[in-house]
């Protein structure tokens, strides 16, 4: 399957190397200024296409994952405004927004049964490293610590 990220900033770079380090043969990168999707795509050979954000339509029912890496749908943001009954049954769906927690990308995703990931795990692992430089020790990322963040990020 396709994997179809959304976004051409620093985590879309990181996802996007995470992806072609799995195998992922096809990932179609979407932006809405196409010249930054282009130059991400550089760096990363022909098995990465650039596309512009009124692609994503037609890219979507090709998308066996789906990786939202923009600000859109987080607190105080716009809204990440796509059809996810586009994607394929089975398709897997990550925002790497964790405020809130549950997106509304996230929720419609999981509405239509599709599996999801939130980006709280993504946040815990980039911070094992800034922990053990500040204070010597590396942190394991559990279960627990999840739940401790998690409750802390969903206080009203």
């Amino acid at each position: 399957d396709d994997a179809l990220v959304l976004g051409a900033g620093g985590a879309a770079r990181a996802v996007v190397f995470g992806l072609i380090e799995r195998g992922i043969a096809r990932v179609h990168l979407v932006n809405r200024t196409i010249d930054r999707a282009r130059a991400l795509a550089a760096l990363y050979g022909a098995g990465v296409h650039p596309a512009t954000w009124d692609t994503v339509g037609e890219l979507l029912p090709r998308a066996g994952l789906l990786v939202n890496t923009t600000s859109l749908g987080q607190h105080g943001q716009p809204p990440l405004e796509i059809d996810i009954g586009l994607l394929p049954e089975g398709a897997v769906v990550s925002d790497i927004v964790y405020v809130p927690l549950v997106t509304p990308l996230l929720a419609a995703a999981t509405a239509r049964g599709l599996r999801t990931a939130d980006g709280l795990g993504m946040l815990l692992h980039q911070a094992v490293r800034g922990f053990e430089l500040w204070f010597g020790q590396r942190p394991q990322v559990t279960a627990e610590l999840r739940a401790i963040v998690e409750a802390d990020l969903t206080k009203t």
